[in-house]
């Protein structure tokens, strides 16, 4: 899935660490526009915090996957973003910003 709209909060980074090691997230609020505005939290995890650098104000297009859990009876879901990128009407000549490996010269053998 994706959206576009303009960075409107810098949440605090939150870290920790669990069974797996260390751990660091980042929450953002984007606006999207129309008629009636609304705003959706989004999250980005490790090192991608740093190669996104998004800061307020910025016109982003956000792709991301949603995803729900259950905790004692309530359910709780998660926008994660896995890929951001300024949008077309934002920060001209912007290239989008890729988490995805560089394609291969060749098929990889099965």
């Amino acid at each position: 899935m994706e959206m576009t709209g303009k960075i409107t909060q810098v949440l605090p980074e939150k870290n920790g660490t669990s069974a797996r090691g260390p751990w660091r997230k980042q929450e953002y609020v984007i606006e999207l526009p129309g008629d009636f505005p609304k705003q959706v939290c989004f999250m980005v995890w490790g090192d991608r915090i740093d190669q996104y650098g998004i800061r307020e104000g910025q016109e982003l297009t956000v792709s991301f996957d949603l995803e729900s859990r259950e905790f004692n009876g309530r359910w709780y879901t998660d926008v994660k973003a896995w890929r951001v990128a300024p949008s077309s009407s934002g920060e001209p000549g912007g290239e989008p910003f890729r988490d995805e490996p560089p394609p291969f010269d060749e098929e990889p053998p099965f």
